[in-house]
């Protein structure tokens, strides 16, 4: 194998480099496979086979995707006019983003933006003529990568693409796909039927893509035929939706959840990982209270797409991380931020099982703090020497539902801390809510104490 930057490679030489280079990927060698990749990257400019191999690597993920992104870069700038090589950059794409991280902001490197560009040009040129399908594939994988911002170039495509082959099962598939992404759950139901019905056998991930259409859609009968298609035990169930015993999950909760925004405000915004009480395989109830502020919270129905982002281990049990795709109901509950002390763990957050419904009192923080017990008893007085006390502090939220009035949740705390007698929790908001004025004071007043130390 010759060396110089004008080398040719034997089809023989091209075969074998890549699946060596493709074998190291698999096995987790990328620097290795970066490595091995050199004679390609020369011989790209001036042989198409080469150029072609690259692209078959960066398919099968056999590089980083930092490195495998550089590479579709080389590869565009050295084929600008080659329609088939063109083409297979832009369905390369997907293969250098992380699709399953369904809520990232769009991409910044330029291949992204410059791809979507140059097909959507071909396209336009060979409008009619055989070639355009494969340019639109093309076209709508890049488009559909670029987040929100070039939705209406990957819609065009994808429907144009039905309209070029109707009896392409892939293209109403693709079609569905985008539309599920992009919170148009009735369209992904139709576009996810006619799929099915062009296909000769089930195929889960036309399935799993029309059972989560159907859940966002509120189209309960659908999603029910497609969940015990695939042997789930399920009944209609809460909110009308179809439910079954699973076990519980974790969701990566956006502010802006990529079915939800525009191109104006195209990122996630906050985000926040919860548990949720699964309903189905693809939505539940959030059952952590949440930190921050992300418009979802306690109690809130979510809908999640089918794959996990990644995995959380629980001693041997491994708990799946879904991406949130949207928020299926709001159930505006109540929040009160609170701080307290307990002698032992968990005491504070047994409360719950003494309140109405599924109001929770949900710790966020627990540790252990040194304090001035003067300041504590009376923080007006000016202390010239502070006795030290050591308190297990609590911090954390109380959620309720929006029916049970905060005086009466209040007493039912209340009633709960007069049975455990070593502790203590303070809410001023709640004891303002229940109309307490002057214990809200009391009570801002230690929490303050609490939650500033």
């Amino acid at each position: 194998m010759s060396n110089g930057p004008n080398a040719v490679l034997t089809s023989d030489e091209i075969d074998a480099i890549a699946r060596d280079v493709v074998a190291e990927g698999q096995a987790g060698r990328t620097s290795a496979a970066w490595q091995k990749i050199q004679p390609f990257r020369k011989a790209q400019r001036h042989q198409t086979e080469a150029a072609m191999a690259l692209l078959w690597i960066v398919d099968q993920q056999s590089l980083t995707r930092e490195d495998a992104t550089d590479v579709l870069s080389e590869i565009a700038d050295a084929h600008e006019d080659n329609i088939d090589i063109l083409s297979a950059i832009g369905l390369c794409l997907e293969s250098v983003r992380d699709i399953d991280d369904l809520n990232a902001p769009p991409p910044e490197h330029p291949i992204f933006k410059s791809m979507v560009a140059t097909l959507d040009r071909l396209a336009k040129l060979h409008d009619g003529r055989p070639e355009q399908e494969q340019i639109l594939r093309g076209l709508a994988t890049s488009a559909r990568m670029m987040a929100r911002q070039t939705d209406a170039i990957a819609e065009n495509s994808l429907r144009k693409l039905t309209e070029i082959d109707p009896r392409n099962s892939a293209h109403q598939y693709n079609l569905g796909l985008f539309y599920k992404t992009r919170g148009r759950f009735a369209e992904g139901v139709a576009a996810g039927l006619a799929a099915a019905s062009l296909q000769r056998e089930v195929i889960d991930s036309t399935e799993w893509n029309l059972g989560i259409c159907a859940t966002g859609a509120g189209d309960a009968e659908t999603a029910l035929d497609v969940w015990k298609r695939m042997g789930q035990k399920i009944e209609l169930g809460r909110f009308g939706l179809p439910e079954g015993g699973y076990a519980a999950c974790k969701v990566r909760l956006a502010q802006r959840p990529l079915a939800e925004r525009t191109a104006d405000s195209d990122d996630p915004g906050e985000e926040e990982t919860v548990w949720i009480e699964r309903l189905s395989p693809c939505h539940g109830i959030i059952r952590s209270v949440l930190f921050g502020s992300l418009g979802v919270d306690y109690g809130d129905v979510v809908l999640m797409d089918g794959a996990p982002i990644t995995y959380h281990t629980y001693g041997e049990q491994e708990v799946p991380v879904f991406p949130h795709l949207a928020t299926l109901v709001r159930r505006n509950y109540q929040f009160f931020a609170f701080a307290g002390t307990q002698e032992t763990a968990g005491q504070l957050i047994d409360l719950s099982g003494e309140l109405d419904e599924d109001a929770i009192i949900y710790s966020h923080t627990e540790n252990f703090r040194i304090m001035c017990a003067n300041c504590w008893r009376n923080p007006d007085i000016d202390h010239a020497d502070h006795e030290k006390m050591e308190k297990h502090v609590v911090t954390g939220r109380i959620a309720a539902p929006p029916d049970i009035a905060p005086a009466r949740l209040l007493d039912l705390i209340d009633r709960g801390i007069e049975k455990r007698k070593t502790c203590q929790l303070y809410a001023p908001d709640l004891c303002a809510a229940a109309g307490q004025l002057a214990r809200e004071r009391s009570d801002r007043r230690r929490f303050t104490l609490l939650t500033d130390n």
